[in-house]
């Protein structure tokens, strides 16, 4: 499978690259906030992959790092454009979301929907792995 970043051009001079952006000529706006502890700590450093499968071709869509708040904010990310029909399901398009922590082995994916004009927020969760055999706490 061919991998493109979104923004090299020689994936902009694809078909492929056309016609997704004949179906999604809006913009969404996603922004990723990584935290432990129901919120109360933000975890900065988790690398943040978004990709999407287009006819058998792996795009990279955004590549970065939550910052020491724990977020990434305004990705912006194809989208369709909407209707003003409130009778029918607005259309999106979905994005997979790969979340890194290498300081606690912590790799997980999500799958985000995105619509034009609506701003998305993507909670990453991070459980902290419990370190045994620590100077005799927890009853060591």
């Amino acid at each position: 499978m061919k991998t493109y970043y979104y923004d090299d051009e020689s994936f902009m001079n694809t078909d492929i690259y056309s016609d997704f952006m004949k179906e999604n000529p809006g913009i969404g706006y996603l922004t990723i906030r990584a935290y432990a502890a129901s919120g109360a700590l933000p975890i900065s450093g988790i690398k943040i992959v978004i990709t999407k499968i287009i006819d058998e071709t792996k795009v990279i869509f955004f590549e970065g790092i939550t910052n020491e708040s724990g977020i990434i904010s305004n990705i912006k990310l194809p989208a369709p454009k909407t209707n003003n029909n409130d009778l029918e399901i607005p259309v999106k398009t979905n994005y997979e979301i790969e979340a890194t922590y290498e300081i606690d082995n912590f790799n997980k994916k999500y799958n985000v929907g995105m619509y034009n004009n609506i701003y998305v927020i993507q909670n990453i969760i991070v459980v902290p792995k419990i370190l045994q055999n620590v100077g005799g706490l927890f009853g060591n």
